[in-house]
């Protein structure tokens, strides 16, 4: 369920693959949670400028299209397989399967039989059940949540989270990672003891500020589950999959034996050939879905149908319409899906990824078509996220291309605006109150103007691989110099207070860095803080044993003596310290299926060990006391201020970063 956002975002956590985490972590992740901003592949960066259809959208066309560009792109980009279905008109206009569900077997990829994991779009089919239920007058989307759960989410000073609240991700919830996903099914908690057990911290006030959350969308399903008095499965399998004949889909883990034999497996690259083991979606409202890729159709053109079988028109049309727009004038938040307009058409959709498959569904409205890829791994450098961006916005200029392309002067505001927008950013999906902020401290956006007043932030690139450029055009409102993706910032009082851009504007906000935060000013601070404490470590056994060598006798006696000795000492420790936490971190992220409670006994030895770096100030502090009420050389004394900053400064990283946080929920 890592976002589509992770395709042009190196994600923090997750945390956004924000399943996002991944988003954003995706999503920086992405997570969602997490691979970061990858190389283009080839396949992209060689590709010839996309020219409109000369017959419009045809089968015969679509396929020669899809031909030209999948096979290449996978081949490039590493990847086992993928399946591609493009329906038009309330039918499939074509549906192909492209390499290998099985590289082992060398089987195929079947578009009728072979199953993919479609990651967050699986939310998709969450939010119509939830839609059903508004349909049928059994829950309303601004009632309090709680009046649908049996346990209750706790008050909050700006009020209730409705069910609008969930569908628009803006709940206001933390990011969450532990439990995301697993592969071992004795762990594998079910719905209610997942909702129940990791509750998030609300951390903004609900529906001001988009935070795309998976807890909260498996909130929706378990609110569906409790009104409609059955299973999630047992209700999405009557009231969704049987109405439009999705045979060869389902939520439910693992996979029912007679769909299991067609399930692709998952790479993350072709060339490794290693398959993951089948990826157990503990939130799985939120992602767990399984499907083939004419099934996925069958549910495109249901929506594209004024709801189909699932809805009736009035309430599809609020469902796509309804628009949460906090960032005018870019893409907005609908209930569930999400705005992707592109060459002055209506867009919505939505994306996903799990650790091995990563999928996007586009849904032109007011042509009736759909477009759906999904493909089985992640690929070399993350080419999946660029491939089936690449895909999305050359189908779409193919055959919806731009009849009045004009690009807007560039505004004379461009270098004053651009000065109050640039700065440090972190994304409103990310965790806030555990030791998982320490990954914002180092994955900060920086937004800075170039010479021609353009905004430019290096971890955001294009299809090429360059950085982004943004023009404004607009006030306050930046478009890419080569592409229709716009950034915008919101404005108080002369200051910005969020800032956005396209595609990732419905579904997450980058907010300005305090300064206490900064990598800017932090990071640069601690290298020079471990340099400093690492020459004291290391100095004190090499003195020693040139002591030793030369039979010279320690100088020092007494309490002079004993504070020498304790600091390095100590030194030493809080490098040991904070090398445990860097490699637990990076140990948990690098696989998001360890994130469980397996990680409480090191956690909390790591928590405790706080006192490490705290006492490590005070016997700096006792030894800067000795040094300069003795006999000790400038040096001595210069060093001594030294080590007491040095400590100060990995205490604030350390607080910054909440290593000192007791918390076992992240």
């Amino acid at each position: 369920m890592f976002d589509r956002i992770r395709r042009r975002f190196a994600v923090p956590a997750l945390i956004g693959a924000s399943l996002g985490l991944a988003g954003f972590s995706a999503a920086w992740a992405q997570s969602e949670t997490q691979p970061l901003t990858p190389e283009p592949a080839a396949s992209e960066t060689d590709m010839p400028e996309i020219e409109p259809a000369e017959g419009g959208l045809t089968r015969d066309d679509v396929e020669g299209f899809l031909d030209g560009f999948v096979p290449y792109a996978l081949s490039e980009g590493d990847i086992a397989g993928a399946v591609v279905t493009v329906v038009e008109d309330g039918e499939i206009l074509l549906s192909k399967g492209y390499g290998y569900s099985d590289l082992e077997t060398r089987a195929p990829v079947d578009p009728v039989r072979t199953l993919f994991r479609p990651g967050s779009i699986s939310k998709l089919f969450t939010w119509t059940a939830v839609m059903q239920l508004v349909q049928s007058g059994d829950v309303s989307l601004d009632e309090d949540v709680n009046t649908y759960l049996d346990f209750e989410i706790p008050e909050h000073e700006s009020g209730p989270i409705t069910l609008r609240h969930v569908m628009t991700h803006t709940a206001g919830f933390e990011e969450t990672a532990k439990w995301i996903l697993l592969e071992d099914l004795e762990q594998f908690p079910d719905l209610e003891t997942y909702l129940k057990e990791n509750l998030p911290p609300r951390v903004f006030d609900s529906g001001t500020m988009p935070a795309y959350s998976n807890y909260a969308t498996a909130l929706a399903g378990y609110i569906v589950a409790q009104v409609s008095g059955v299973s999630f499965d047992d209700y999405l399998d009557a009231n969704i999959f049987g109405p439009l004949g999705m045979t060869r889909s389902t939520f439910r883990q693992p996979i029912p034996d007679d769909l299991d034999a067609e399930m692709s497996k998952g790479y993350m690259t072709a060339s490794d050939g290693e398959p993951r083991e089948f990826e157990l979606v503990t939130p799985a409202p939120a992602g767990s879905l399984s499907a083939t890729g004419e099934d996925m159709g069958r549910f495109m053109i249901a929506h594209l149908q004024g709801g189909g079988a699932l809805l009736d028109s009035a309430t599809a049309e609020q469902m796509h319409t309804t628009a949460d727009r906090k960032f005018p004038p870019l893409n907005a938040m609908m209930l569930g899906f999400y705005e992707q307009d592109r060459n002055g058409y209506s867009v919505i959709g939505h994306g996903g990824d799990t650790i091995a498959f990563h999928s996007d569904l586009s849904l032109f409205l007011d042509e009736g078509v759909g477009l759906y890829i999904s493909m089985n791994s992640a690929g070399a450098e993350g080419a999946s996220g660029k491939i089936r961006s690449a895909l999305y916005e050359a189908f779409a200029d193919r055959y919806f291309p731009d009849e009045d392309e004009q690009d807007a002067p560039t505004l004379d505001t461009a270098a004053e605006h651009g000065a109050m927008v640039a700065g440090l950013y972190e994304s409103s999906r990310g965790s806030f109150h555990n030791f998982l902020t320490s990954l914002s401290l180092v994955g900060q956006l920086k937004v800075s103007m170039n010479e021609d007043n353009e905004l430019i932030a290096p971890l955001i690139t294009e299809t090429s691989g360059a950085p982004t450029r943004w023009r404004e055009v607009e006030p306050f409102v930046w478009q890419a110099v080569n592409g229709q993706d716009r950034l915008t910032a919101k404005m108080e009082d002369g200051e910005v207070v969020a800032l956005t851009m396209e595609p990732v504007s419905p579904i997450m906000a980058l907010l300005p860095v305090p300064w206490w935060k900064s990598s800017g000013l932090l990071m640069p601070l601690l290298v020079v803080a471990l340099i400093a404490l690492a020459l004291t470590a290391l100095l004190w056994p090499v003195r020693a044993i040139v002591r030793w060598r030369y039979r010279s006798p320690f100088p020092l006696e007494g309490r002079t003596a004993a504070a020498y000795r304790a600091v390095r000492a100590v030194s030493g420790l809080t490098l040991v310290y904070l090398g445990l936490w860097a490699f637990l971190i990076i140990f948990l992220m690098s696989d998001f299926t360890r994130l469980t409670d397996a990680t409480h006994l090191p956690l909390r030895l790591l928590q405790f060990a706080m006192i490490i770096p705290l006492g490590g100030l005070v016997l700096s502090l006792w030894n800067a006391f000795q040094v300069w009420t003795g006999a000790s050389s400038w040096f001595g004394k210069l060093w001594s201020v030294v080590l007491v900053v040095a400590f100060l400064i990995v205490i604030w990283f350390a607080s910054a970063g909440n290593l000192f946080s007791f918390t076992l929920q992240f």
